[in-house]
């Protein structure tokens, strides 16, 4: 079989695979009872159908296509302005749009892009600037509904779709580091392997035993003797699979921890990012976090949960290290997520 059968046989996969998928996550929308998709059906479904696509093609070869489609680098930058068309979608048919935080994501969307066109070299500064900015977004929530662009009396985002930035934050990634800037050993297949299973489990039963006495004993971790039902945990799995541990992996196995290692190695650059990786988690709030007052606001921080999630980084960029597959290392993000929010916290 030639390559271009090969890429056809692929991205048809990922046509049929994408179908199913979404009639999954609607039947989960509704287990879960998402409001939005009973009171704005049409411009919920539209809009995550085309938030998804961008997540989902690119696992499948899809960049390649893209590139071939779009030889010309100011064609490429201006296609990155397609990537925000989910937010217009969503929020013009309720009345809920806000220019300021369309042209936030248009901004975002197409000076990353011509950044990373310009500057080709990986591992600059350049690199630095797009992770602080998509950092910002989805890990500190620079454009959730408690942002900096909220205004009083408004959200930005419908009641349960916040995560929406965050994917298309993970969109924008993809496109610049797969289509503008192409980064070698990023990993981003969503092809299954058996590897990635064996990797991703081995690595989640190294990290239980050191997480649970650990956890035990700060007060972080508190067993729930109920237990799920049947159908909740499949779901939460992959949920978690889709929705935070895929975006996460790629921002900080993917990306930081591949190009870090261009400068620091494959340890030194392993130890940064789970680092980096924990302390993206400080403000999650809690009733035991440290508190400190500067400029007139309290910051609080989790330190808690730095630690264990910095610990966590180390596995989880451990099964990112073996083959460079991120599948591998969200599997043993998602088993760690799945198995906490559903018995541990």
């Amino acid at each position: 079989m030639s390559g271009g059968e090969a890429s056809s046989r692929r991205l048809a996969l990922a046509g049929v695979s994408y179908c199913a998928l979404l009639v999954i996550f609607w039947l989960i929308a509704r287990f879960f009872h998402l409001r939005q998709l009973v009171e704005h059906p049409v411009s919920t479904f539209v809009s995550f159908a085309l938030l998804f696509a961008p997540y989902w093609f690119f696992g499948f070869g899809a960049a390649a296509w893209v590139r071939r489609a779009l030889p010309g680098a100011g064609a490429r930058i201006a296609a990155a302005a397609l990537l925000t068309a989910p937010y217009f979608v969503l929020s013009l048919p309720r009345g809920e749009f806000h220019w300021s935080l369309a042209a936030t994501l248009l901004g975002i969307s197409v000076l990353i892009s011509a950044a990373l066109q310009k500057w080709q070299q990986p591992a600059n500064w350049a690199d630095l600037a797009v992770l602080a900015v998509a950092g910002l977004v989805i890990d500190l929530g620079l454009l959730n509904t408690s942002g900096p662009l909220a205004i009083p009396g408004t959200t930005l985002w419908p009641p349960g779709l916040g995560g929406i930035p965050k994917m298309m934050m993970m969109n924008v990634a993809l496109y610049g580091y797969l289509v503008i800037k192409p980064v070698g050993g990023i990993g981003y297949d969503l092809v299954p392997h058996l590897s990635d299973l064996k990797t991703g489990l081995r690595e989640f039963a190294f990290y239980a035993p050191i997480v649970l006495p650990v956890g035990f004993l700060l007060g972080f971790l508190h067993f729930h003797h109920g237990m799920p039902r049947p159908f909740e945990v499949p779901a939460a799995w992959i949920f978690t699979f889709v929705f935070v541990a895929m975006p996460e992996e790629l921002f900080f196995r993917g990306l930081m921890q591949n190009l870090l290692e261009r400068r620091l190695g494959r340890y030194g650059a392993l130890l940064v990012a789970s680092i980096l990786f924990g302390l993206s988690h400080f403000n999650k709030r809690s009733a035991n976090d440290l508190l400190f007052h500067m400029a007139g606001a309290t910051i609080s921080f989790n330190w808690r949960y730095v630690l264990l999630a910095s610990i966590a980084g180390l596995f989880y960029g451990r099964a990112w290290m073996e083959k460079r597959r991120l599948f591998a290392s969200s599997i043993t993000h998602t088993s760690v997520d799945t198995v906490w929010s559903l018995w541990f916290r």
